[in-house]
């Protein structure tokens, strides 16, 4: 009790000091609750009070180089209140207001967490009554609201990372109270893995999900040094990716198109650089990387198997500030501050890769000659937010990339993303927020042949308008209800192909552009139900529909077989309705306490996906086609159970889970043998569908926090698609089929300055077709093949390895630079990329048909049929200067 009693004492000792201190800062004309906002912020203390009670509205003017309790008692004489220090919290209330009269009503306590260094919105803090053992988290925007009896209550407002806060607060009427948290020193040396609170994986009712933080992203060894949100998420449980230099992801027996992968709520379509070798995502722009594997919350859909929730930094609302790097094949350099102190701030972040300026470099040096071929690819990221006042906050934010590759002036191509991205947060009372979001995404690529007599310009692109609305009502401490609607207009356009001075007389080829809208409703609630169980329900109705204008095909028997089967065509006006297709998608989660640090957790989610890539390949190509569901491509459809058990150990240091899942999809698509895709306008005739199901178990150990950090974990799993006229039939695992799956991801901190990362992968080879046998025709070799991906490449792991040195702590000096010193493939495993079977002439498999080697002729002596393995990577050091300022 004692020590109590002195804690309390110290605590009113440095509020009486900050009441004194005087605060270099000037209000001038400006709402009183941006006023109080800013006197948190430089002071640390909190203000709590009722939106109703006081005029939050009236502006204030509020000279500097005054103490705060001069500044509180000039507010309380002008707007006739008067204030309260309460521990750390200082609570505004009309005067003559009587405490019978305070201690009527059953308020609502809601505000705002941010971080106090730059202004950046807290997602998943912790809000916890110690009276109630109960409390909330703020969300997406660092908002939380959580309803109580009248009375005196204790909070504790938490962040991994973050000094907690424990403050008294009386609650007799709706009050705000917005905090801001600063960074924990201590912990800050350690690398953390997870975001949200250090229990939330057993607390919370959500499974099969992962959060990981921008640091632990940049910890992880990466190729050529450039770190790569999607291949992170491929160390994760029930992730794989298709094979070395794809970017891909394939979530419990999804194919890549499966996933929904969004920036700021925008979709990306295709989130790879250098056909697939790198993500499109700049980890000096990003706060927060979230994905879904399962137990989807209702307010997202789209897409089969898993959501990936990337949102960009708002920018440093307290002070300006850079970071960047600089790396063996690419630069990057973000910008970041206040338009206006602690109500705008902006983000600039680019990027560029210089392969092409080092090939010319080295080229000349060489032969003389500028080089012939060029590849590289750039980033811009983008953001500003303004808040209005406490209500009411902005957000404009947006995402430009391109990868561009030249072949002299014979061929080029360039592909890449645009979206934009306007949200507004308004909220109507303490209890109910709304996010209304409109964002715009475009991909498109296009391909350039310069000589020869047929000169031509391919353009091909695919966009999307989305108007978004999203409520959260906090209805009371054991109910948060979330509804909302949503309404997106497609437009495919998959070729434009113009002719320019050409030798032969040839008109512009254009594919059909077809125009489609999306809708959906949606209702869910989190719900606790008892000290134990806590269920998270609700249904998602979504609606599609082709629009005009546009033509459709009818085929003899109503089935597309080939383009002699066509038998009439129909011609759509513009906006008139083609096709319609309707469903309702359930979800629920259950989660079940077992003792204080562990839980089981159940779910089961029906998603429906109208749009995906119509492609033979899994590599995640710029070229692939996304076609949407039409009279001919049913909606796919797909149910997901998961069951799991997790458990953690030495207070929260130590997570342990497993989860069993089992899935079962409907309307899946392949491609008949030898399709035609890109230039087709009857694409429904390549097309065969059937059903496919996956089931599998995810066994992962975390430690959270310490010197050593990271997981462990191990994934066993199996995929099969069903289709009557492919494989004669029978069942056969797609290519991203890989049943085991290894992980291990470790940091170890050696010094304050030395760090040590390291990851090892292990996985099963993917599923692949070879030939059963080979004849000749007139000399030349013919393989043929019997069933569809019997086959299996061998076995692929890599170790990876990554030394980071920090520069000396001085103190009064903000630049920071560190050198990150990383091996990709430190044990030069020569992973298999591909397996062609072919002749071999004299046993060299460099030796091509024509009997050359590097451009000269060679005498043939023997030839012999065999399996030649190909490799992309094989031990690859980089070096990287990262700085901030």
């Amino acid at each position: 009790m004692m020590v109590v009693i002195l804690g309390w004492q110290a605590v009113l000792a440095q509020t009486g000091d900050v009441m004194e201190r005087k605060l270099a800062m000037n209000l001038d004309n400006i709402r009183l609750d941006s006023a109080l906002y800013q006197l948190t912020a430089h002071s640390g203390l909190g203000f709590s009070y009722s939106n109703d009670k006081i005029p939050i509205g009236e502006k204030v003017n509020l000279r500097g180089n005054q103490s705060l309790k001069a500044m509180l008692d000039q507010l309380c004489t002008q707007y006739n209140m008067t204030y309260k220090l309460m521990g750390q919290n200082i609570v505004l209330s009309p005067k003559g207001e009587s405490e019978r009269k305070v201690f009527t009503s059953k308020p609502t306590l809601s505000g705002y967490i941010k971080d106090a260094s730059t202004g950046e919105a807290l997602i998943g803090a912790a809000v916890y009554v110690k009276e109630i053992s109960a409390g909330t988290t703020t969300n997406a925007y660092g908002f939380y609201s959580i309803t109580l009896p009248a009375g005196n209550y204790t909070l504790l407002v938490s962040y991994i990372g973050y000094t907690p806060k424990e403050l008294p607060t009386t609650l007799g009427q709706n009050q705000t109270l917005s905090l801001e948290l600063a960074t924990d020193q201590v912990q800050m040396q350690e690398v953390e893995i997870r975001s949200t609170r250090p229990d939330a994986n057993i607390n919370e009712v959500k499974m099969s999900r992962e959060i990981l933080k921008i640091d632990r992203i940049k910890s992880i060894p990466a190729i050529f040094g450039e770190v790569d949100i999607l291949k992170a998420l491929q160390l994760l449980p029930g992730i794989q990716s298709a094979g070395e230099g794809t970017t891909g992801l394939f979530v419990r027996g999804g194919s890549a198109d499966q996933t929904l992968i969004q920036l700021d709520e925008a979709p990306v379509y295709n989130a790879s650089h250098l056909f697939g070798f790198f993500s499109v995502f700049n980890p000096d722009a990003i706060k927060d990387v979230e994905i879904y594997k399962g137990g989807i919350p209702a307010q997202f859909g789209g897409r089969l198997s898993s959501l990936v929730d990337i949102r960009m930094k708002e920018g440093n609302s307290k002070r300006f500030s850079a970071t960047g790097g600089i790396g063996l094949i690419s630069s990057r350099l973000t910008l970041e501050g206040p338009i206006k102190k602690d109500r705008a701030s902006f983000i600039v972040s680019g990027r560029r890769t210089y392969v092409d300026v080092i090939n010319n470099l080295v080229t000349r040096l060489r032969t003389g000659k500028k080089s012939q071929v060029g590849l590289y690819f750039y980033d811009l990221n983008a953001k500003v937010n303004y808040r209005i006042n406490e209500r009411n906050t902005l957000y404009l934010s947006g995402y430009f990339g391109r990868d561009v590759l030249r072949f002299d002036r014979i061929f080029g191509m360039n592909w890449g993303n645009y979206t934009t991205t306007f949200r507004w947060n308004h909220l109507f009372s303490s209890k109910l927020f709304l996010n209304t979001t409109v964002l715009y995404s475009k991909y498109d690529y296009g391909i350039h042949v310069e000589s020869g007599p047929q000169r031509f310009d391919w353009k091909s692109y695919l966009e999307e308008v989305n108007t978004k609305l999203d409520f959260n009502y906090f209805l009371n401490p054991n109910n948060e209800i979330r509804f909302g609607y949503n309404v997106i207009g497609h437009k495919f356009s998959p070729a434009t192909i113009t002719f320019r001075e050409s030798q032969l007389d040839f008109e512009t080829f254009k594919l059909d552009t077809k125009y489609a809208i999306e809708q959906a409703l949606y209702l869910s609630n989190t719900q606790k139900i008892t000290d134990k169980l806590s269920l998270e329900y609700g249904i998602r109705y979504s609606f599609f529909q082709n629009i005009g204008p546009g033509r459709v095909f009818s085929y003899r028997d109503n089935i597309p077989t080939d383009d002699r089967a066509i038998t009439d065509t129909t011609v759509y006006k513009r906006l008139r309705n083609i096709n319609f297709y309707h469903g309702p998608e359930p979800r629920i989660g259950m989660k079940y306490s077992v003792g204080a640090t562990s839980s089981v957790k159940a779910s089961y989610n029906r998603m429906r996906q109208y749009m995906q890539i119509a492609s033979n390949s899994t590599a995640g190509l710029p070229i692939d086609r996304w076609v949407s569901s039409d009279q001919y491509i049913k909606p796919q459809v797909a149910d997901q159970v998961a069951l799991g058990y997790f458990r953690n150990f030495r207070d929260n240091m130590f997570e342990t889970s497993v989860e069993v899942y089992y899935k079962w999809m409907q309307n899946q698509i392949d491609f008949k043998e030898e399709a035609e895709i890109l230039l087709n306008n009857n694409l429904e005739t390549e097309l065969r569908s059937g059903r496919a199901w996956a089931y599998g178990a995810e066994f992962m150990v975390r430690k959270n926090s310490g010197r050593l950090s990271g997981w462990v974990s191990y994934t066993w799993s199996r995929a099969q698609r069903q289709i009557k006229e492919i494989n004669e039939g029978k069942a056969y695992s797609p290519r991203y089929d890989r049943p085991h799956n290894v992980s291990v991801v470790l940091s170890y901190d050696l010094s304050r300055r030395i760090s040590l990362s390291g990851n090892w992968v292990y996985t099963t080879g993917s599923a692949v077709t070879f030939p059963k046998g080979a004849y000749e025709v007139e000399g030349k070799r013919i393989n043929y093949y019997e069933g569809r991906n019997q086959n299996r490449l061998p076995n692929y792991h890599r170790l990876d390895l990554s030394l980071t040195l920090n520069g000396r702590d001085r103190p009064n000096r903000r630049w920071k630079g560190s050198w990150n010193f990383s091996v990709y493939n430190a044990y030069s495993r020569k992973n298999p990329f591909t397996i062609q079977f072919r002749e071999v002439y004299n046993n060299d498999p460099r030796i091509n048909e024509s009997g050359e080697l590097d451009g000269e002729p060679v005498e043939i002596t023997t030839k012999e049929p065999k399996a030649v393995k190909s490799y992309l990577f094989r031990f690859i050091p980089s070096v990287t200067y990262n700085f901030k300022f």
